[in-house]
């Protein structure tokens, strides 16, 4: 029998070092029986592998130091004892489900596998206990649902059947790998709520590694804080945040999104819009069941007469869960779908001409929500920034594209943001830059050929939050400074409250309600804007 009174789990100087690479620098730390533990920091501070490292899936890593569970020291069970409680005793919920789940097995399988295995039960009563995991998860219509597979799901069901998965076997100790960071906001509460409600039936202790602060404060009893692959503070979650006494501590609380109070005003009543849509609306042809597919087809309404007007100098913000529609109105105003109603841009509609869509395109440029995969990892800095002005200005000589392109990367802050010289910068490759820096570029590329407007995808979802507080106050600088327009797309409401002047809410395809920003998230009035904007706080 074990000490009640022990930690569940005693991490004493644990280093994890790749070649010659030091990853995590000689870190200790206790998690209690039934406590909640979040392990918080950016990408790159040691927080994943320092956890993938107690259950020995670090791959190519030399690990030293101690992790006592229960008793036991994992840094030196043979495999057959440590493979026997990865699943059983400790359970790993990762960050993308969607990777994590077998796309080729239906979700309920995948569960009742788990159950097989570790504890032995027949098919039938496997099955049986798979469905009432998911149910308990919340599942809609488990029995159907076990029979889902994972593309078949939504986000935040497919977070829930990696939930069930993983209290399978009724794990005394959940890993939990930025369980929230793919969801949208007010799925991120109910996920939190359902592992809540779970560790406090089950008594499980949980390890919550996340770089987002206001899930810790809502759900960690404890903070460990991580910087470079060392410990810097730990403390009780309450105590942490009202006295925080690391420097870098100070500064992760200080990165929330922060409104510019030098934002251009609304511009005169009688000033052209940008963008104007009236009775907007995008739909997709989708197949009818059995001899009506035949002759006719069937249509899905992803957008349903949405009205907007964006001025110049102005941000319109477009919130809603995934789903809301929020990414098509995007690439309809992109002029990259059909699409019924009025859209204009700067007073012309796009249409079926060639030419003049490209005269508009010169006009509205998009900044997307994944740099890495948006820049072509085989073009250089130079290449990458520099192809706009080939379609658009191709009249000019070498070296004054080259020109144009330092000082575009000046203009976005690379020169100080990689303390050298830009030039220097030009012959490099996407890979080679942060995920901060790879976004500065796509926003360099955007502006090149300046633009009157940006069509913002998420641009800072993908990005931790120092680094997300250092790229809006960017794109603030520009707005200011270019008299930019922006299109906002986002699920976070804090970037909205920071960015935007006015702000659309979409739920299934429609806009539920609409105006300035102040008016809307401060006094909302649909029941579901109410939703996201509690979720957010």
């Amino acid at each position: 029998m074990s000490d009640s009174a022990a930690p569940l789990l005693s991490v004493q100087n644990l280093s994890v070092r790749f070649g010659s690479h030091t990853a995590v620098h000689d870190i200790s730390f206790d998690i209690a029986r039934g406590e909640k533990l979040a392990l918080v920091g950016e990408s790159g501070s040691g927080k994943t592998v320092s956890a993938l490292s107690l259950l020995r899936l670090a791959a190519n890593a030399q690990i030293t130091g101690r992790a006592l569970f229960d008793g036991r020291e994992l840094l030196s069970l043979p495999e057959r004892e440590l493979r026997a409680i990865r699943g059983r005793d400790i359970a790993m919920i990762f960050q993308e489900p969607m990777t994590a789940l077998n796309p080729l097995m239906s979700v309920g399988d995948q569960i009742a596998e788990v159950i097989v295995l570790k504890q032995g039960l027949a098919p039938v009563a496997s099955r049986q206990a798979a469905i009432e995991l998911l149910a308990e998860t919340g599942i809609d219509d488990p029995q159907h649902r076990y029979r889902a597979y994972p593309h078949q799901l939504s986000g935040g069901q497919r977070q829930r059947a990696m939930i069930a998965m993983a209290l399978a076997c009724q794990p005394k100790f959940l890993l939990a790998d930025e369980p929230t960071t793919a969801l949208d906001v007010s799925l991120r509460g109910q996920i939190l709520d359902l592992l809540d409600r779970l560790q406090q039936r089950y008594g499980m202790a949980v390890l919550m590694i996340t770089h987002d602060l206001n899930l810790v404060r809502r759900f960690a009893d404890r903070v460990v804080v991580m910087e470079r692959g060392n410990i810097v503070e730990q403390g009780a979650t309450q105590v942490l945040f009202g006295n925080p006494q690391h420097p870098y501590t100070r500064r992760l609380m200080a990165s929330r999104p922060e409104r510019d109070p030098l934002a251009i005003e609304a511009p005169p009543a009688d000033t052209p819009a940008t963008m104007v849509a009236q009775g907007l609306r995008v739909s997709y042809p989708t197949p009818l069941p059995g001899l009506r597919g035949w002759f006719k087809r069937g249509e899905f309404v992803a957008v349903q007469g949405a009205d907007f007007a964006l001025a110049p100098g102005q941000t319109l913000g477009i919130m809603g869960e995934s789903g809301s529609g929020k990414s098509t109105l995007a690439l309809a105003a992109l002029g990259l779908l059909p699409f019924q109603g009025q859209l204009t841009v700067t007073g012309r509609q796009w249409g079926q001409d060639a030419a003049r869509n490209k005269a508009l395109r010169r006009q509205i440029q998009v900044v997307f929500q994944d740099p890495f995969s948006s820049l072509s990892p085989r073009m250089t800095v130079e290449e990458i920034v520099g192809e706009g002005l080939g379609v658009h200005e191709p009249e000019l000589s070498v070296a004054q594209r080259r020109e144009r392109v330092i000082q575009v990367l000046h203009d976005v802050g690379l020169d100080a943001d990689t303390a050298g010289s830009v030039t220097a910068l030009l012959g490099r490759y996407p890979h080679e830059f942060s995920g901060g820096q790879r976004q500065r570029l796509a926003i360099a590329r955007a502006l090149i050929i300046r633009p009157l407007m940006l069509v913002l995808d998420e641009p800072t979802s993908a990005l931790d939050v120092t680094v997300q507080k250092q790229v809006l106050q960017l794109l603030q600088r520009l707005q200011r400074e270019r008299g930019l327009s922006y299109l906002l797309i986002t699920h976070d409401v804090a970037v909205i409250r920071a960015m935007a002047h006015t702000v659309l809410v979409m739920k299934m395809g429609q806009v539920v309600e609409s105006g300035p920003i102040d008016a809307v998230l401060t006094h909302p009035n649909h029941h579901y804007t109410q939703i996201l904007v509690n979720a957010a706080d």
